[in-house]
């Protein structure tokens, strides 16, 4: 019987077909439309980009027309730009602070609040939460200006204060509290998902021996979730970086105080005309992410 099987698959693999018998051809051409989209939509622009990155390609002028090649001028010149610094540090403290730490804790609390609520209270929840992340960047944005408004703003009303422009004197700790406020949901449905996973039994066991509820979601909730945890972080965090919301509410003022990333690129292309420079731009914060893919799948490698 062995001897069969080992004849039958040095068979298949004499004819050029896999173990599903379906061959190299038919195995290509089912995977063929996949790969053209990607090589259209991911690959294409990323290979432009580089492109242009290597150019003085500007919007209007002569260099729109026939740009020149400038090799990693660009890269350079963004290295040595303060204002690129600017923009990278306040990427940063966008990502951790709205998604690392806000919307990873608050969408955990959230799910395991719930796991024990009423039905219709965790239903109700569950609504308000996912309203908020799927509704429009556009309208979102509106409805914050008007709550945080200093005229006539619902925050100001509510705290009897006229005077705050919050999206003006705070505006990072403002776009902060937005993306974690809107991006939640996500988080608060791969938790509630994994936290189904966790064995009763074991809850059960802290709670008979008196455990707290740190403890247990220390010493029994996150060893099962761990690679969950892993996911959320590095999906919401690339999320974050390479959001354009922020430009909705403060676009990236006053004096580039919320200038991240995406906003100072924008900024570069549109504003002042710098297809090459913001393309360059563009490709260091493609490298970040893939680096940071890249990290997400040896942590989960060396935790498989």
């Amino acid at each position: 019987m062995r001897a069969r099987e080992r004849g039958r698959t040095s068979g298949a693999a004499r004819t050029g077909q896999d173990s599903s018998g379906l061959g190299v051809a038919r195995a290509v051409a089912f995977v063929s439309p996949a790969l053209l989209l990607i090589g259209l939509f991911l690959v294409f622009p990323a290979l432009w980009t580089i492109y242009i990155g290597l150019t003085d390609y500007t919007l209007t002028g002569p260099s729109s027309v026939a740009p020149s090649f400038v090799g990693l001028t660009n890269f350079a010149n963004a290295l040595d730009d303060a204002l690129f610094g600017n923009a990278v540090w306040l990427t940063l403290v966008f990502v951790i602070g709205s998604a690392v730490l806000g919307q990873n804790l608050l969408g955990f609390a959230l799910a395991w609040v719930l796991r024990k609520a009423r039905p219709w209270v965790r239903r109700t929840t569950e609504a308000f939460v996912l309203l908020a992340w799927i509704l429009p960047s556009v309208v979102v944005a509106y409805l914050w200006t008007a709550v945080l408004d200093r005229d006539g703003g619902t925050l100001n009303t509510l705290l009897g204060n006229g005077s705050t422009a919050w999206l003006v004197e705070y505006p990072m700790a403002s776009l902060i509290v937005f993306n974690t406020w809107r991006g939640t949901a996500f988080s608060m449905m791969l938790y509630s998902s994994a936290l189904a996973a966790v064995p009763p039994s074991q809850l059960e066991t802290a709670r008979t021996v008196g455990a707290s509820g740190w403890q247990t979601v220390r010493d029994v909730v996150l060893p099962h979730i761990r690679g969950h945890v892993l996911t959320n972080t590095l999906l919401i965090s690339l999320w974050t970086a390479n959001d354009f919301s922020p430009f909705l509410l403060t676009a990236g003022g006053p004096n580039h105080e919320s200038e991240t990333l995406p906003v100072f690129i924008y900024q570069q292309a549109i504003a002042n005309g710098e297809l090459g420079y913001s393309a360059a731009i563009s490709f260091l914060l493609l490298i970040v992410n893939l680096v940071v893919a890249l990290l997400y799948l040896l942590l989960l490698r060396r935790r498989a």
